[in-house]
C-alpha cells in the first residue's frame, strides 16, 4: 500500500470503530469507493490491535478494577465490587463469539456486499435514533454499574447482530442499552467495555489465520498503521464521551442514513 493509503484506512478503522457508523463497513467501502486494492488481513489485524490499545487504555482503571474484583469473586464465589459487570461483559462476548466462529466464512462471501451494507446502515441507524428518543424520555435511566443480568444479557445478544456489515457494534450495543434504560454515557461506556473481549478474540482469530497463510509482513506498514489506529482511536473515544450528553445520537443517526441512500444509489 501507498503511504498515504495506509494514512487513510488506520484513521478510518480508529475513528469509526467506536463511534456509531461501523468501522467494517468504512474499511470493506473505501477501497471499494477509491479503486484501492484490498488492504489484506494483516492490516486487518495491526489496525484493529491498535484500536484494542486504545480502549485498554482509556478504560485501564476500570479494566484493573473489573479484573481484579472478577478475579475474588471466583476465588471466594460471591460478588465482590464490580464483579457483576465484569461478569456481564464476559457473557455478552459469549454470543457474537459463537455466532463469529460458526459463520465467519458465510458473512465474508455472501454479507460484504455494498447493498447489504447500505440497508444495514440505514435500518440499524433509524433504530438508533429511536433508542436514542426513547432512552432520553425514560424517567429512570442508570449507569453500566446498575445494569441488570437481563439487560446486560439482551445487548450481548444484540452485539451479535454486529456481524452483519453495517450495523455497527458500538451502535447496536448502545442501542440496546439506551432501550434498556441505560443514560447516553452509560450505554457508551458499557459497549465500549464489551468491545474489549471481542475485539481481542477477533484480532486472535485473524492472527491464527495470518500465521497459517505464511505471508511476508511489511512491517513499516503495520507500525504506522497501529499508531494511527491507536491514537485516533482513543482521540474519538475521549471526545464522543465528552459531547455525548451535548450532542446525542442524532448526528450520526442523519450520518448514516446520508451514507446509505449514497450507497444504494451507486450500487443498485
Amino acid at each position: 500500500m501507498l503511504f498515504w493509503q495506509i494514512v487513510v484506512l488506520a484513521l478510518v478503522q480508529g475513528l469509526t470503530e467506536f463511534l456509531p457508523i461501523s468501522s467494517s463497513a468504512h474499511l470493506i467501502l473505501v477501497p471499494v469507493l477509491s479503486d484501492w486494492p484490498d488492504q489484506g488481513l494483516a492490516f486487518d489485524v495491526i489496525v484493529h490491535l491498535g484500536t484494542l490499545t486504545a480502549v485498554m487504555w482509556y478504560f485501564r482503571k476500570d479494566v484493573k478494577t473489573l479484573t481484579v474484583d472478577w478475579a475474588q469473586s471466583c476465588i471466594k464465589k460471591q460478588t465482590i465490587g464490580e464483579s457483576r459487570l465484569a461478569w456481564l461483559v464476559l457473557i455478552g462476548t459469549i454470543p457474537v463469539a459463537i455466532i463469529g466462529l460458526l459463520l465467519h466464512d458465510f458473512i465474508d462471501s455472501e454479507l460484504r456486499s455494498p447493498i447489504i451494507i447500505a440497508w444495514a446502515t440505514i435500518g440499524f441507524g433509524l433504530l438508533l435514533g429511536v433508542a436514542d428518543y426513547v432512552g432520553k424520555n425514560k424517567t429512570i435511566q442508570t449507569s453500566e454499574h446498575q445494569l441488570s443480568w437481563k439487560n446486560g444479557i439482551v445487548i450481548g445478544l444484540a452485539q451479535a447482530l454486529a456481524l452483519i456489515p453495517g450495523t455497527s457494534r458500538s451502535g447496536i450495543t448502545m442501542t440496546a442499552g439506551l432501550f434498556a434504560g441505560l443514560t447516553r454515557q452509560g450505554a457508551a461506556r458499557f459497549s465500549f467495555l464489551l468491545s474489549i473481549p471481542v475485539i481481542l478474540l477477533a484480532g486472535s482469530y485473524k492472527t491464527l489465520k495470518l500465521i497459517q497463510e505464511g505471508n511476508g509482513i511489511d512491517w513499516f506498514s503495520m507500525g504506522l498503521g497501529y499508531a494511527l489506529s491507536a491514537i485516533s482511536a482513543y482521540v474519538c473515544i475521549h471526545y464522543f464521551l465528552k459531547m455525548l450528553e451535548r450532542i446525542g445520537m442524532m448526528p450520526f443517526v442523519i450520518y448514516r442514513v446520508a451514507q446509505g441512500v449514497i450507497l444504494l444509489y451507486l450500487f443498485s
